[in-house]
């Protein structure tokens, strides 16, 4: 029987203290509601000692949530305690949980807290002794467990539990300790602490040196039961336990992993989309499960095996956390076998066209653009001249009166054909909308903005702009792409580039679907 891993989410505490701002209550209240439907056992709700706003918001989590149990983080200090009892006072349908941390490494107590070790033993025990006034539910986290002193961290645990902590945390806070090493650690702790089996072993870890899945998933492995980390592993400095790694580690690997959560796994990728979304941070490409190159397939042998049978390169189906199923990018690394799966997706034969000349060309456009698109594909197969950039519509001149709360003025001529230009101005406090509706309005192309992205850097003491522009027009996705050292010109220059694109895909001749 596969036992159950219970999954501590910190996402409001360790985590918001990695964002450049902190969260309002109202926020932190979304994000707890996303992990109570997640299935998360334990919300850690906020330091309510830390600010008036995030006690606000543990009280506001706290008369909320139903079904997670809710937990605040407390020093081991007597007012830390009084407040976090209190601000989860209106939480009625379990026990909250009280988190006391204290530095137990030789390092944090000589130069952080500037005590002895038996001071701190004395206020570890004071302050789980004062917390069980409060509750029955108290976690007692031995901070920079991983460079504590092996006796002194099995004498300190074993003198909580006897005063009433059920649960027990061993933090890499400074993400020092490797895999081997910190099993070795959980071993001990087992073997040395007379008492432990009236605790559960929980675990927490950062991420400096990308030991923190490693580390969480092989704690497991050797005794502890339960996993404390934040969702897309945001967190102080490198961040924490990426929560949705070692969930889906649980569930992948099941052949050595006997271990199971509460999770509904179908809601990872929408809810970590979300919560990246209301605390304002990108997800990395990179990212495992969750980014979105996470199954998405360059290399044209990858491509071709995934055809033949996604298993061949994908370990967990996109699916099964509740993402679309993606499939490759067009770049030169691609293959025939691609091209022809796109070819037939959009609803030509092979009969319609010749697949070796659409590869040749393709290659050929890939040097000039580097990605190529649906609408790039049919262009390819069906049109000459296909790596020439359509200037059908060019941009002559952009001018723009701006005044800050006031609406804006801007006059956008543009050359259409060979003749056509066309002068409009408009009044409107939303630049970007106004930009956009104009340019729809002078090409008469009902296409619809469905995102955009701005970066940009510093080059020889210029900042250069980038804007990535992502439309729709008649259920077809156009990406415009340009660099300049103005935003609004790079955005036009964006739309304009999928003008064109549309364009030359409206022009492709009516070819015979089978």
């Amino acid at each position: 029987m596969k036992e159950n891993i219970i999954i501590f989410d910190t996402t409001l505490r360790d985590g918001e203290q990695s964002l450049p701002y902190s969260l309002n209550s109202y926020k932190k209240l979304k994000i707890a509601i996303l992990l109570e439907k997640l299935g998360v056992d334990i919300i850690e709700a906020g330091f309510p000692i830390s600010s008036p706003e995030d006690f606000k918001s543990v009280e506001l989590i706290s008369k909320t949530i139903k079904k997670s149990k809710v937990c605040s983080l407390a020093r081991c200090i007597k007012n830390d305690i009084d407040i976090s009892a209190n601000a989860m006072r209106f939480y009625k349908y379990n026990s909250f949980r009280i988190h006391l941390f204290i530095g137990t490494s030789d390092l944090h107590i000589k130069y952080k807290l500037k005590k002895d070790f038996k001071d701190i033993l004395e206020m570890s025990i004071k302050s789980v002794i004062r917390a069980k006034k409060y509750t029955d539910d108290i976690e007692f986290s031995c901070e920079d467990a991983g460079r504590t002193n092996i006796d002194n961290l099995c004498f300190i645990i074993e003198n909580v539990i006897k005063n009433g902590a059920t649960t027990i945390n061993i933090p890499d806070t400074v993400g020092y300790t490797m895999p081997l090493e910190f099993s070795k650690i959980i071993k001990k702790i087992l073997n040395r602490v007379p008492n432990i089996d009236k605790a559960k072993l929980s675990v927490h870890f950062h991420n400096d040196l990308g030991m923190a899945s490693g580390n969480a998933i092989t704690s497991i492995q050797y005794g502890a039961r339960q996993i404390e980390g934040t969702i897309s592993g945001i967190g102080e400095r490198s961040g924490n336990t990426a929560l949705e790694e070692v969930i889906m580690a649980i569930n992948t690997r099941n052949d050595i992993l006997n271990f199971k959560t509460n999770i509904n796994i179908k809601k990872i990728y929408d809810t970590s989309k979300k919560i990246s979304e209301i605390c304002n941070f990108s997800i990395s490409p990179n990212k495992p499960i969750i980014g979105s190159n996470a199954f998405s397939h360059s290399s044209g042998i990858h491509q071709d095996g995934i055809l033949k049978n996604r298993k061949n390169y994908e370990i967990i189906s996109p699916e099964s956390i509740g993402s679309k199923k993606q499939n490759f990018n067009l770049t030169s690394r691609s293959g025939r076998a691609a091209i022809k799966f796109y070819m037939k997706n959009m609803g030509y034969s092979e009969k319609l066209y010749d697949l070796n000349k659409l590869y040749k060309n393709f290659i050929k456009l890939t040097d000039i653009q580097g990605r190529i698109f649906e609408y790039d594909l049919e262009s390819l197969a069906f049109t000459k001249n296909f790596y020439k950039e359509s200037k059908y519509f060019k941009l002559i001149n952009l001018e723009i009166l701006y005044k800050y709360n006031i609406e804006n003025k801007i006059l956008i001529n543009l050359k259409i054909g060979k003749n056509n230009k066309k002068k409009i101005i408009s009044n409107n406090k939303n630049i970007i909308y106004s930009i956009f509706n104009l340019l729809k309005k002078i090409s008469k192309i009902k296409m619809k903005l469905k995102n955009f992205i701005s970066k940009s850097k510093i080059y020889k003491k210029n900042i250069i702009i980038e804007v990535n522009v992502f439309a729709i027009y008649k259920n077809m996705k156009f990406y415009g792409n340009k660099i300049s050292s103005n935003f609004i010109e790079s955005y036009i220059l964006s739309l304009i580039s999928i003008l064109n694109s549309i364009r030359k895909y409206k022009n492709i001749k009516k070819i015979k679907k089978y």
